[in-house]
C-alpha cells in the first residue's frame, strides 16, 4: 500500500466487521483514521476511536468541522430482521431505510454543505444485494435500501459537480460478507429456507468478502486518481469491478 499519511480518513460504523477491517487497512497505509461508532471501540495504531451516533442528524456537522477528513466512508447501517415478507412489520421491513438511508442521507448533505476541501474522497458501502434483479427476498426493504443509498451517492456527485466542489462520491456494493452481523444473519436465514446447515451453506458461495477484502478495496479507491473513479463498484473476492 502506498503512503496515506498525507490524507485524513473518516470511517462511520468502525467498530467491528467491514468498517473497522476498512480503518484498520486505511491505518496501515499510513493515513490518520477517526473511527465512529455508536458504542466504544479500541484500537491499534493511529486510529482515534469516536462514540458518536450516526443516525443522528446532529452529527454530521459536529464531527466534520471537527476533524476536517479528506476521505469519508460510511460503512454504518442496521442489521435486518432475517423473515418472509407476511412475516414482517412496517418496522421491521423498513428498519434499513430508518438505519441505513438515513445515514447516508444525513452524511453526503452535510458533506455538501460544509463542504469537504476539493479533492475529498466519498465512499458509501452498500451491499451487493441491491445490484441482484431479485433482491433479498428473506431481508424485507434491505435491498431497497441499499439501492437507494448507491442513488443517493450519485445524486451528492452531480451536485458537487454543478458546484464545482471537486469532491468525488462512489458506492462500493459487497458481495456477502460471512464474518459481519449482516452476512451471519442472512446465511444463517438463507441456509435454513433451503434446508442446508449453515457450513454447508457457506461451501456454496460464489464469493465471500471478508474486512481484510474491503479494507484494501478501500485503500485502492481513496489512492485511484478521481478521474478513472466510477460512480460504483461491485466488490467480490477477487477486488472491486465497476458497475454501469
Amino acid at each position: 500500500m502506498s503512503d496515506l499519511s498525507a490524507r485524513s480518513a473518516m470511517v462511520i460504523g468502525a467498530s467491528r466487521g467491514l468498517g473497522r477491517g476498512i480503518a484498520t487497512a486505511l491505518a496501515a497505509a499510513g493515513a490518520p483514521v477517526v473511527a465512529v461508532s455508536r458504542t466504544a471501540a479500541e484500537f491499534a495504531g493511529a486510529i482515534r476511536p469516536v462514540v458518536a451516533d450516526a443516525v443522528d442528524a446532529t452529527v454530521p456537522a459536529r464531527l466534520l468541522d471537527r476533524y476536517q477528513p479528506d476521505a469519508l466512508i460510511l460503512v454504518a447501517g442496521a442489521t435486518p430482521h432475517m423473515r418472509p415478507l407476511q412475516q414482517h412489520t412496517w418496522e421491521t421491513f423498513s428498519v434499513n431505510w430508518e438505519a441505513d438511508v438515513r445515514v447516508t442521507f444525513h452524511w453526503l448533505r452535510e458533506v455538501l454543505l460544509t463542504p469537504l476541501e476539493p479533492g475529498g474522497r466519498v465512499v458509501v458501502i452498500s451491499s451487493g444485494a441491491a445490484a441482484n434483479p431479485n433482491g433479498s427476498p428473506l431481508s424485507g426493504g434491505y435491498a431497497g435500501a441499499k439501492a437507494t443509498q448507491r442513488l443517493i451517492t450519485g445524486y451528492a456527485q452531480e451536485e458537487a459537480s454543478r458546484a464545482g466542489l471537486g469532491i468525488t462520491f462512489t458506492t462500493v456494493l459487497p458481495k456477502l460478507a460471512p464474518e459481519t452481523d449482516v452476512g451471519r444473519a442472512a446465511i444463517t436465514a438463507y441456509a435454513g429456507r433451503v434446508g442446508q446447515p449453515v457450513a454447508e451453506y457457506v461451501k456454496q458461495l460464489d464469493t465471500q468478502i471478508t474486512p481484510e477484502i474491503a479494507g484494501a478495496a478501500i485503500v485502492e479507491l481513496v489512492q485511484t486518481d478521481p478521474s478513472r473513479i466510477a460512480p460504483a463498484y461491485l466488490l467480490t473476492g477477487d477486488g472491486l469491478r465497476k458497475l454501469p
